[in-house]
């Protein structure tokens, strides 16, 4: 098998048949590529909804629906179908990683294989994403630093012009080019690079996971790239509720995850200064919009979660990020 697109379903099961329906007029148009769906933990009828929608459109052939419960997060449900592939009698050569918020766009999935096979050093690759609008979200990335921290949770123009070249949302390229990290929405990865590196990292459940593989591949001597020739329209953070436009308390297992992944990265010092960069920034950015009458448009209670999961407040041992989902089932009556 060429190419294998694994999409994960949870509860945002409308959104994940939309998604396959983008699919099934391209799906066919690269050699040798199917789709593995996980649904991962969502409950109620969503299973029975995307059986019904794979049989009622024909769609069989080239869908394979796996389920999971309970919720596995990005990294979990993930590593289930890749594992299953690899153990297959033909697994594929290139994993396609690609959020059930989106829809491909014609000539989304070969300008990726394309790339890939083009540039054998490439381990990942990642796509152009679009808003439901049109306009460009933010890919590919630079590494985050104690710079960029501080420079993200101030929020300050002069400040971040004078921290330009560490922006980790750098101006977005319009051609091919090698990247330090790309987003996992829509991200292709090499089997022999996960072979060799291994798969996602599943204590960080959700988040963090995009940059923590390419940062390892990275190491290992593989190379990430950036094609715009791949566009996907992105309907970010369906399923977490995590998005620019809505202010919303962050989850502890983002914090969790953040800090899993400077720890082990980046090891405790600089973890240690990242966060400090953060805590200082953010306070002073706090302080500044309250003396110039800004409205407040920062999710509830930031600073005080930040600190809460910072390694000030959790400590500088690597740990995995706690599932809320095994935590509910392991405190419900209902499945014991």
């Amino acid at each position: 098998m060429k190419l294998l697109v694994v999409i994960l379903n949870y509860n945002v099961t409308d959104l994940t048949i939309d998604c396959l329906r983008s699919l099934s007029t391209r799906i066919h148009a690269g050699p040798g590529a199917k789709v593995a769906l996980v649904e991962n933990g969502s409950g109620g009828d969503a299973a029975e909804r995307l059986r019904a929608a794979i049989d009622q459109n024909g769609w069989g052939s080239w869908v394979d629906l796996e389920l999971v419960h309970p919720n596995q997060g990005f990294t979990g449900g993930n590593n289930i179908a890749i594992r299953k592939a690899l153990a297959g009698d033909d697994p594929p050569e290139y994993f396609l990683l690609l959020n059930a918020d989106t829809l491909v766009l014609d000539d989304a999935l070969e300008p990726l294989v394309d790339l890939m096979d083009r540039q054998p050093r490439a381990g990942i690759a990642g796509s152009l994403l679009l808003d439901a609008e049109g306009v460009t979200q933010a890919s590919p990335f630079r590494h985050h630093s104690v710079a960029s921290e501080f420079d993200r949770s101030l929020r300050l123009g002069v400040v971040s012009r004078l921290l330009r070249r560490w922006w980790v949302v750098p101006p977005t390229p319009d051609h091919a080019t090698s990247a330090e990290w790309v987003s996992g929405a829509s991200m292709i990865l090499r089997r022999t690079m996960l072979e060799q590196i291994g798969l996602l990292d599943e204590g960080l459940y959700t988040y963090f996971d995009d940059c923590d593989i390419c940062l390892r591949a990275q190491r290992a001597g593989w190379e990430t790239w950036f094609e715009p020739k791949s566009r996907v329209v992105h309907l970010e953070g369906a399923s977490t509720g995590i998005v620019e436009r809505v202010i919303k308390r962050r989850p502890p297992y983002w914090f969790q995850a953040r800090r899993r992944y400077f720890l082990k990265n980046r090891g405790p010092l600089y973890s240690a200064l990242v966060d400090a960069a953060f805590i200082c920034g953010y306070s002073l950015g706090r302080v500044h919009r309250w003396l110039r009458r800004r409205p407040d448009d920062d999710p509830p209670h930031m600073l005080r979660d930040f600190i809460r999961h910072s390694v000030f407040g959790a400590g500088f041992r690597v740990t995995a990020v706690e599932n809320p989902a095994l935590s509910a089932a392991a405190t419900d009556p209902s499945t014991s």
